[in-house]
């Protein structure tokens, strides 16, 4: 008897069937269920939001734009919305239309904008289970607090805060009595931070993460999970939305890319809005079913080291 070769032909009584041939079979079986698993993995995860119906603020361009193609190719229905209308329309296009896709006119200051676009978004699609607040602004430049615009905190302070509440309002008005769902916002690791950005962008992000703390307490009794999501410095449109349109060029881009990569903690990878969907992704499908209330950093450890010390540069 030998066991040295798989094609030895070794006969110890397996009803009347060689040892050879039983083992080839069991292993045939095994690499069958082993691809079968694979491929029901695979299945899983490209169709984890399907027959989920998601509603995203901002969502014509940037983060907002990833995060509307990724939930489409991961087989949910998804509501554009925002203020630019031919952006918002054309991404809705591109991802195939009604009755997949739909585009709705809101200015997420605005109450009664953000509760219509709520409505829309049932009446489309019969149900939300996600709400994607993404609609944001970064403001302008201003270090100087004594030269700060009161106007201009307010404004920002109107979308990236009021946004965000409105929106987590009428998702949960939604949401409730279904009880469940969830809300992912676009936060910025200027919530955990200070210094990396003016004074009324920081204040704005640090709100974020507080209403998300705050929310999640209260709706997590709804079985409705609330968390935020936190890049690093991404190359959007936002970004670069303090210049005069004129001097958005390559080599301001390029100007960014710089600043941006040789100030990151993690080297060799620049962040994109894919990334940032990405985490979004994870926490809007089942895979975080009991992910609540956490501020998930996409910052390359970006938010662990001391900028002020650079010890390690």
């Amino acid at each position: 008897m030998s066991f040295g070769c798989f094609c030895s032909q070794v006969h110890i009584g397996f009803k009347g069937k060689s040892f050879t041939n039983v083992l080839f079979k069991g292993i045939s079986l095994n690499q069958g269920r082993h691809h079968s698993n694979k491929i029901a993995l695979v299945e899983k995860i490209l169709n984890g939001l399907l027959g989920k119906v998601a509603l995203i603020t901002g969502g014509a361009t940037g983060i907002g734009e990833s995060i509307a193609r990724l939930f489409h190719k991961h087989g949910a229905k998804v509501c554009i919305v925002d203020l630019q209308d031919n952006l918002g329309q054309h991404v809705c296009d591109t991802l195939g239309g009604e009755p997949n896709s739909c585009y709705f006119h809101c200015d997420v200051a605005k109450e009664d904008d953000v509760c219509r676009a709520v409505d829309f978004t049932v009446s489309r699609f019969g149900t939300l289970d996600i709400m994607v607040n993404n609609a944001g602004l970064s403001g302008s430049p201003c270090p100087d607090i004594c030269s700060a615009d009161i106007s201009e905190f307010e404004k920002l302070f109107d979308v990236n805060v009021k946004g965000v509440f409105l929106g987590m309002k009428h998702a949960a008005r939604i949401m409730i009595p279904l009880k469940k769902g969830s809300i992912v916002s676009l936060c910025s690791v200027a919530s955990a931070i200070g210094g990396l950005g003016p004074h009324a962008y920081t204040g704005s992000k640090h709100a974020v993460l507080g209403l998300t703390k705050n929310v999640a307490a209260e709706l997590g009794l709804h079985g409705i999970r609330v968390n935020c999501v936190s890049p690093y410095a991404v190359l959007t449109g936002l970004a670069l939305a303090h210049l005069p349109e004129e001097e958005r060029t390559e080599d301001a881009m390029a100007g960014f890319r710089d600043f941006t990569g040789s100030n990151a903690n993690l080297q060799g990878v620049e962040l994109t809005t894919d990334d940032v969907a990405n985490a979004v992704l994870f926490l809007a499908s089942d895979e975080a079913r009991y992910v609540s209330g956490a501020n998930l950093m996409v910052d390359g450890g970006f938010t662990c080291s001391n900028h002020s010390l650079r010890v390690f540069r």
